[in-house]
């Protein structure tokens, strides 16, 4: 029971970092997470190499600690397919985050929605391996209509969760 829950849970956890990756118009730091720099032929982290600031709510600076990284943490950028132009003055690399078409909103509301519903497999998944645990156990009729009930329960609970998510995420796209 407590195993189920605690892999709805990282679920949930999963859905959230997912969803930080779809833009919203505005700039944010959870943008850049997975993209890697070859920083001496080791792929790192962008966040290990520089440290990344929002001045404004459509900018975001991103100043390497090693100056000499600033051509790697450009091309990682471009490679990343952020549909964003980097821009080097030297110094440090700046994003500037385009305003988004009402097309493009809708574009990542579907997508928002897709990883919703992946979530809900995945909660489906957990809920069906515990269902058929607690059949293995061969617990008296009674116990074991709980324990099922109780995975429902559950399962029910964190569909609202990603639902209130999904909302969330939604209304946050479709503001202008």
């Amino acid at each position: 029971m407590d195993i189920a829950e605690k892999k709805m849970e990282q679920t949930i956890e999963s859905l959230k970092n997912k969803l930080l990756n779809i833009r919203a118009g505005r700039a944010n730091p959870a943008m850049l997470n997975g993209i890697m720099v070859n920083y001496y032929g080791v792929p790192t982290p962008i966040g290990s190499v520089a440290n990344v600031t929002v001045p404004e709510a459509k900018q975001l600076f991103i100043k390497p600690y090693d100056r000499s990284t600033l051509k790697d943490i450009e091309r990682a950028i471009n490679e990343a397919n952020l549909g964003i132009a980097p821009t080097n003055n030297g110094e440090m690399i700046i994003l500037t985050i385009p305003d988004l078409t009402e097309d493009r909103r809708k574009e990542y509301v579907k997508q928002a929605k897709a990883v919703g519903e992946e979530a809900k497999v995945a909660l489906r998944n957990i809920r069906q391996d515990a269902n058929n645990n607690i059949k293995k156990e061969e617990y008296p009729e009674d116990e074991e209509k709980r324990y099922l009930d109780e995975i429902q329960e559950l399962i029910t609970k964190y569909n609202k969760i990603v639902d209130e998510e999904i909302n969330i995420k939604e209304k946050e796209l479709m503001q202008v």
